[in-house]
Formats: structure tokens, C-alpha cells, sequence
């Protein structure tokens, strides 16, 4: 038995009746979040997911491709196992509910229920949805269709077995009741509450229309039905009746991440099943939300589906990873488009996190020779990033524990953001110019250093390629596959002298177009012009806010050059950090081409892209001019500010 504290979590078995989309892949990553997670904490971990193979459902999908059930589900899993595998998710068991070890294990639990009298044998006649595996009464229907997926059911009336739920209805609440974080978010609580209350049904345990299940094992004309033998698998996978010290190491599980539609399933069923064998409920069932597309929940049967490999072979697995988990707020539902997934990448990954990586590791190469200096003197701003480090990793720590994914990454991003201020704010570029500040220089990029330690450290369990491709470029870490959660609460642990290697950047800002989104403003001018202070009086004042959601950068300009069939535009090239960007400038009736290039340009980054002429235009250059458009002047920057500094 491990000696170490134990952590079991648990996504849904996902029922293989196609391949799975990113609803699938939201659980898969959050539950594999916190298996990262928790190993960084020190934690034996137990991650399982897994398939539910059996069912009606499956049958007739399988016939309608004409094959046998089994091969059919065998290429389904054999995808899904890639998915995972594409994900980096890190899994320690993935359970088929056609293996022998399962069936084994829901066949003793079938007996062992029955022979205790809370199964018994009568006639059913129920409204069942197949796509569901769900009956219902008469007065469940909505307008005589299933409630929960809208779709036609059938009456069916045939001999089955019955589980005595109401039996334990009562402990059941009481459990609930006594044990607030049973299930979570509240919200999903209180709607199970009300559930039981208003009284729970025998559940119908078997079945006699089909073949493709697990028989029961004292009467074989029935299969058992898909949720008692499905549910069952979480405590198949750890040794239930097969390895009892395996089982009484993990067993309860600590948490069940699923989707909100299964809840009742999971927190009902399930429980009145652990409870009929004497076994201990799971610590959580945690409900999320579901992602949604503009036209409502994803689903096989309306074809509006959005294939997880497609976009992790687009954007790269660490920035899905991320953006999946960034979209859910804790338990409610999210939108998905890609067009929100491509401007997350470019403004958080791209612009916030990358450019500061790419920064530091520029000016220690610039300044430094590459080689990370000994930490000089103290300022009251280092101790202010201090501070936000120590409270960052404190609130991530407590959001993750609560699967409050959202918010986790919403406390590293302040780090993000604070190290990026911190950089305004002490003019590493100005400290290089004085030869007496040149520790002030070093403390500077030390601490820069070593946010970036504790942001990889913090990020790791979301994007678990990052650090290993950072490491490449500066060497923070000895071995980024044990990394320790616990260091990322300390500070001062970057060792000086590690050395930087500048390299590829590491979130490429992803060109829109790409999207074949429309833009609106083809003719849009695209450069602003600042005049006179009679134009300023005529304006709207704006508050300090809203002229910080500008973000201003210097940008070096490489290229330029003339677009074709026009008299006012220029297509510039311009470098932003490490990064390279093509925007049009109406311009060409002041400026030869050659005018600008090498030239430190004003450039407002985050204005959406538009095109122009078939260029797609991605930022704006200030520029000034007169009243009548006569004179009209590009603001420039004289100084060795890098390209990619703030302005404020």
C-alpha cells in the first residue's frame, strides 16, 4: 500500500457510439488538470477514464454499419485512446466495459443486490429513449418526446428486473445533507435535493429486446441495463473483488468530474448502488457545464460537432488545453467558437504570456551575455511582484482545489500581467544606458526570472509542454518531469548563472484569416491620426480605463512596401518582441517605402484585424496630421527601446 497521500479522479466512461468532440475533451483535460496537479503536490495519483460499450444504442449503430457490436466499438476506442494520447492526457487506466475484469465484478454486485432482496422480477411498460438508455413515465415526457434530448421515444413493455431505489432514498438525502461537498457546484446540489425529494422510482435494472450487454447471472434471457453495469466500472478499475489492497488504497474516489446531464445518474443511482453494497460513497461529484456553440449544445445527431485533434493540429496542444479550460466558469455553461479560441491564443498566450518570456529572455541575451545575473539591490517594486507571486500561488492553489478552473488561470494571469507592468515600471532599457545601475539591472531581470519560474510552475498542469519548451531558451528547471507545486509558493529558487538560448517564439500569434472570417470595413483607413487641439475639444472624454484597454507598443518597422492598384497604401512588416506582423498603413502619399523601414513606429496591437485589398491588416500605426490633411506625420521613437515595450 502507498505511503503517500492518495488523490482518485475519474472522468465519465464516454459511450463510443462515434468519435468524441470537445465537450468530451473539456472533462478529459480538467480531470487530467488535476491529476497533474495533485503529482505535483506529491500526491499517489489514480487518473481512470475509459468507454461504456454496452447498450441498445450500440447495437443498432453497429448494424447500421454493418458490423458486430464488438469491431464496431474497437475502432471508436482505438480513436479515443488517440485523442488522449494527442491531449497528453495521463491517464493510469482506461477501462472497457466489454473486458472480463468488469464484467466479472457488475455480475457479483448483480447477485449479490439480488439475493439481498433489493432486486426483484416484474412487468415494465415505460416510454424508453435509446439515445438515452433512459425510460420514463408518461408524465416525464415533454410534448412526447424524451426530456432531457428531445428526441422520440418508444413504448416498450417487457419483463425486467427492478432495483429498490426508494429503499435508500432517505439515507441517501441524509448523506447529501450531512456532506455539503458531496455535490458541487451547489447549484447541481440543490437540484438533487429537490429530485429525491419529490420521490424516487424503482429503477429498472435489465433488459430482454437485445444481446449486447452483460448477462444477468442467474437468469440469461436478461442483459444487464447500461447504468448498473456502467457506473460500476470506477470501482472495477481499482480492485473492487479483485485486489483488495489496491481498493482500500484508492477507494473512495475523490472526485467524479462529469458533464451536468448525467448528474442524476451519478449522484443517485450511484450512491444507492455503493449503499446496497456497503461500500463508502465518493468524496465529490463535481457537475460541469457544457460548452456550447452559437446554435446551442454540441451533439453527434445534429452534426455540429468540433473535433478536438483538428484544432490541437492548428494551434498546438498546450493552447487548446488551455483555452478549453480558461472557457467553463466554475459549474456554468461556456461558447465555443474558434474565432473566441484564435483571439484567447493571440492576447493571453501569444501577447501576455510569450512576449514576456521573449522579453526577459532578450534583455538578459542583451545585457547579460545571455548568462542570468546574481540579484543586485532591493526596490520597493520587487517587493510588490513579490507579493502578487505569493498571492497568486496561494489563490491557483485554492481555485484548482475546487475545480475552479477558470479562475485558477485568471490568478496566474495576474502574475503574468503584474511581471509585464513590472517591466514598465523599472525601464530595464534605461538601467542599461548608466553603468552604476547595472545591479539594479541585474535584480531587475533576476525577478523576472523567476516569475517565470513560478508561472511555468503554476501553468504546468494546463499546458504541460510549456515548460520543457521554455527551458529550452532559458534553463529554469533540472528536470521539468518533477517539477514540485509546492516551489512554486517560494521565491529566490532561479539559480543565477543559468544561461538563455533565444529560440522560436512559443504561442505564434495565429493569423485570423485563417478562420476565413468576414471582416467588416474593407475600405476602413488604417491609420490614426492625432490632431490639432481643436480636434481634441470636439472629442468625448474617456475615463482611465478605457484608455487602458488600448495596448500601445513599439514596433519596429522591416519592410515596406507599395499595394498594388492603389494611391494611398502601404504594406508594412513590422517586429513586436519576437513576433512579426503585417498591417496596412494609408500612408503611400507622404511616405516612400523606403522611408520607414528601420523605424521605431507607435502601433496599436489589439485593434481587431480588418482587411484591406486582400491584406489582412493586424494593428495600427499613430501617425499625426494636420486639420486639412495637407501634413501628416508617423510618430517615431528615437531611443533603444525594444521593439515590443509598452508605452503608457
Amino acid at each position: 500500500m502507498s505511503t503517500k497521500k492518495t488523490y482518485y479522479i475519474t472522468t465519465p466512461i464516454y459511450y463510443p457510439s462515434d468519435n468524441l468532440h470537445i465537450g468530451h475533451a473539456y472533462t478529459t483535460v480538467a480531470a487530467d488538470c488535476m491529476a497533474r496537479f495533485k503529482r505535483m503536490q506529491g500526491y499517489d495519483v489514480f487518473y481512470l477514464t475509459g468507454t461504456d460499450e454496452h447498450g441498445q444504442k450500440i447495437e443498432r449503430a453497429a448494424q447500421e454499419k454493418g458490423l458486430m457490436p464488438g469491431p464496431y466499438v474497437d475502432g471508436i476506442v482505438k480513436n479515443i485512446r488517440h485523442l488522449w494520447e494527442q491531449l497528453l492526457i495521463t491517464n493510469n487506466d482506461f477501462i472497457r466495459t466489454t473486458e472480463t475484469r468488469h464484467k466479472d465484478v457488475v455480475q457479483k454486485i448483480f447477485q449479490k443486490v439480488f439475493d439481498q432482496g433489493d432486486i426483484y422480477i416484474s412487468n415494465y411498460e415505460g416510454w424508453y429513449c435509446t439515445p438515452c438508455e433512459t425510460f420514463f413515465t408518461q408524465r416525464q415526457l415533454q410534448d412526447e418526446k424524451c426530456p432531457d434530448c428531445g428526441r422520440e421515444v418508444e413504448l416498450l413493455q417487457e419483463e425486467s428486473y427492478f432495483f429498490n431505489m426508494s429503499k435508500y432514498a432517505d439515507r441517501l438525502l441524509q448523506h447529501i445533507e450531512e456532506h455539503e461537498d458531496f455535490i458541487q457546484p451547489e447549484s447541481r446540489r440543490n437540484e438533487v435535493i429537490n429530485f429525491i425529494k419529490s420521490g424516487l422510482e424503482d429503477l429498472c435494472v435489465s433488459r430482454t429486446t437485445f444481446n449486447w450487454g452483460i448477462q444477468v447471472p442467474f437468469n440469461q434471457k436478461h442483459i444487464v441495463y447500461v447504468w448498473f453495469d456502467a457506473l460500476i466500472n470506477y470501482i472495477t478499475a481499482v480492485g473492487y473483488a479483485s485486489d483488495e489492497e489496491m481498493f482500500q488504497n484508492y477507494w473512495p474516489a475523490d472526485v467524479h468530474l462529469i458533464a451536468k446531464d448525467i448528474l442524476r445518474f451519478h449522484t443517485i443511482i450511484w450512491p444507492i448502488i455503493l449503499m446496497a453494497i456497503d461500500i463508502p460513497l465518493p468524496k465529490k461529484v463535481f457537475g460541469h457545464g457544457w460548452i456550447l456553440l452559437e446554435g446551442g449544445k454540441m451533439s453527434k445527431s445534429k452534426g455540429n460537432v468540433v473535433d478536438p485533434l483538428i484544432l490541437k493540429d492548428k494551434y498546438g496542444v498546450d493552447a487548446v488545453r488551455y483555452s478549453l479550460l480558461k472557457e467553463l466558469s466554475y459549474g456554468q455553461d461556456g461558447i465555443y467558437s474558434e474565432e473566441m479560441m484564435v483571439n484567447r491564443i493571440n492576447s493571453d498566450l501569444a501577447n501576455d504570456l510569450g512576449n514576456l518570456i521573449s522579453r526577459s529572455i532578450a534583455m538578459i541575451d542583451r545585457y547579460f551575455d545571455g548568462v542570468l545575473p546574481e540579484p543586485g539591490p532591493h526596490e520597493d517594486t520587487d517587493e510588490d511582484l513579490k507579493n502578487t507571486a505569493r498571492e497568486v500561488f496561494e489563490g491557483a492553489t485554492e481555485k484548482l482545489d475546487k475545480l475552479d478552473f477558470t479562475n485558477y488561470l485568471q490568478n496566474c494571469w495576474r502574475l503574468i500581467s503584474r511581471a509585464n507592468k513590472y517591466i514598465d515600471e523599472t525601464e530595464p532599457w534605461l538601467l542599461a544606458k548608466e553603468e552604476g545601475r547595472k545591479k539594479r539591472l541585474a535584480a531587475v531581470l533576476y525577478n523576472l526570472a523567476e516569475s517565470i519560474r513560478i508561472i511555468l510552475l503554476m501553468t504546468a498542469p494546463t499546458m504541460p509542454t510549456l515548460a520543457a519548451r521554455a527551458n529550452e531558451q532559458i534553463e529554469i528547471f533540472t528536470d521539468v518531469e518533477r517539477m514540485n507545486w509546492m516551489e512554486a509558493g517560494m521565491w529566490g529558487l532561479t539559480p543565477a548563472g543559468i544561461k538563455t538560448q533565444k529560440g522560436p517564439s512559443l504561442f505564434p500569434r495565429i493569423d485570423p484569416a485563417s478562420l476565413d472570417i468576414e471582416y467588416a470595413g474593407e475600405d476602413a483607413p488604417e491609420v490614426s491620426k492625432t490632431q490639432g487641439d481643436e480636434a481634441g475639444r470636439q472629442t468625448a472624454e474617456i475615463t482611465f480605463e478605457e484608455f487602458a484597454r488600448l495596448d500601445l507598443r513599439v514596433a519596429e518597422v522591416i519592410s515596406c512596401e507599395k499595394i498594388k492598384k492603389t494611391d494611398k497604401l502601404l504594406k508594412v512588416q513590422v517586429k513586436i518582441g519576437e513576433e512579426e506582423r503585417t498591417l496596412v498603413a494609408g500612408i503611400a502619399v507622404y511616405y516612400q517605402p523606403d522611408d520607414l523601414v528601420g523605424k521605431k513606429v507607435v502601433l496599436v496591437a489589439n485593434l481587431k484585424p480588418t482587411k484591406l485589398r486582400g491584406v489582412l491588416s493586424q494593428g495600427m500605426i499613430l501617425a499625426a496630421s494636420d486639420e486639412n490633411g495637407t501634413m501628416m506625420e508617423v510618430l517615431t521613437l528615437e531611443s533603444e527601446i525594444p521593439p515590443g515595450s509598452r508605452i503608457k
